[in-house]
């Protein structure tokens, strides 16, 4: 009787690991019922806090943090580095407020005033030394350019014009880290705070002598933002966003640097087993199947098949435990079936590594990174490559 040992990948519970092998079982089962599917848990040998987490600061989470403008400059700040338009599209979603038809229109000063700004010697000398100073007028023209400043134009009003003064500066000042990055340069306003808020207040001042600050209509989503997701939030609950995101980048640690007791723990699933056997990897899963594989002649394994597997990774980088950079795969490592998906962005493709040792299958699971990286076992191309290669 064939045998199929289920490897999982990193930071798998119990409870996550039950109902993955048993949607496994239901699919081999329903097209091979005489095939016998094996677990292989090796999680309990995974990372583990041995100290109570001792090691994570603020650990009772009782610490009392405010929650004003600070947090909320840090959180827009955020945004704008994802997106330094971010701030003006919120201010040209502002209603319109009636003005005087014959008047001035707030827009036009406030453009006036955007496209002729000249640096100041101060602001020419801190745009240097930020780093940006090349590329500050490349930054403001694009800023002038886009819909949302645009649009952000049509909402102003004479009461608010420091608001989008300031807005407007922090926006230039983004767009000039986000062109550097594209760049791929990394001038120290990327990282030094301090420099970046002192940009953001020469050039408002450049503008106009208004008070630098958030404006009262801006201020309300983004403390939103911090009370949801900023960095108070992930400072007070700590421990618990620690437990979320320790399992994975904990296990891949601990497999990189003390990874024999779990590869010796695979061994003897497969020594349990009745063969032939195959190997169902997922993800460090797989890694550490390619390493016993590479370093173990176990004649009982007919078919390796890995599923979002780093292996390749690894190996092009030289970072593969059991087989250094230019050195073959043994020949007793078995046929190898490699899945892999290109919205997992921690799957590989191995037959440009490893020529005719490797068959890729591509897979498609429609899901967004990083769900997509544990889509694989209810798409049915995983397995139709599957069966169809079971002794």
């Amino acid at each position: 009787m064939t045998t199929v040992i289920f490897v999982h990948g990193t930071g798998i519970r119990q409870r996550e690991y039950n109902d993955t092998f048993e949607i496994i079982e239901q699919k081999i089962h329903a097209q091979r019922p005489d095939i016998k599917v094996a677990p292989c848990l090796w999680g309990a040998l995974g990372a583990k806090f041995n100290e109570n987490r001792a090691s994570v600061p603020l650990e009772d989470g009782t610490l009392a943090l405010s929650q004003g403008e600070e947090d909320a400059d840090i959180v827009l700040w955020g945004q704008l580095y994802r997106d330094p338009l971010y701030e003006l599209r919120l201010l040209s979603l502002k209603p319109i407020k009636s003005r005087n038809p014959f008047g001035e229109k707030p827009g036009d000063i406030l453009q006036s005033r955007v496209a002729s700004l000249t640096p100041t010697l101060e602001l020419e000398a801190n745009l240097q030394e930020a780093g940006i100073a090349e590329i500050f007028a490349q930054a403001r023209d694009t800023v002038i350019r886009s819909q949302p400043y645009k649009g952000a134009l049509l909402t102003v009003s004479e009461s608010d014009l420091s608001e989008y003064y300031a807005a407007i500066a922090r926006a230039i000042a983004a767009q000039a880290m986000f062109i550097s990055e594209l760049q791929e340069k990394f001038p120290p306003i990327l990282t030094d705070a301090q420099l970046r808020d002192k940009v953001v207040e020469l050039l408002t001042l450049a503008l106009t002598e208004a008070k630098l600050g958030l404006g009262g209509w801006l201020l309300k989503p983004v403390l939103g933002l911090a009370q949801h997701g900023g960095t108070n939030y992930i400072r007070r609950n700590r421990v618990e966003l620690t437990d979320k995101i320790s399992p994975m980048p904990g296990d891949i640690l601990l497999y990189q640097t003390r990874g024999e007791k779990i590869r010796q723990f695979i061994q003897e699933q497969i020594a349990q087993a009745e063969p032939p056997v195959v190997l169902l990897a997922h993800s460090l899963g797989g890694i550490a199947c390619v390493d016993l594989l590479v370093q173990q002649q176990l004649s009982g394994v007919e078919l390796l098949v890995t599923v979002g597997s780093q292996a390749p990774f690894l190996y092009e980088i030289n970072a593969l435990y059991s087989l250094e950079y230019g050195q073959l795969l043994p020949e007793h490592f078995p046929e190898w079936l490699n899945i892999y998906d290109l919205r997992d962005f921690l799957s590989y493709v191995g037959n440009k590594i490893f020529p005719e040792r490797v068959q890729d299958v591509l897979v498609d699971s429609r899901q967004p990174f990083p769900r997509s990286h544990g889509a694989y076992w209810t798409n049915a191309k995983t397995w139709e490559a599957i069966i169809s290669r079971l002794p």
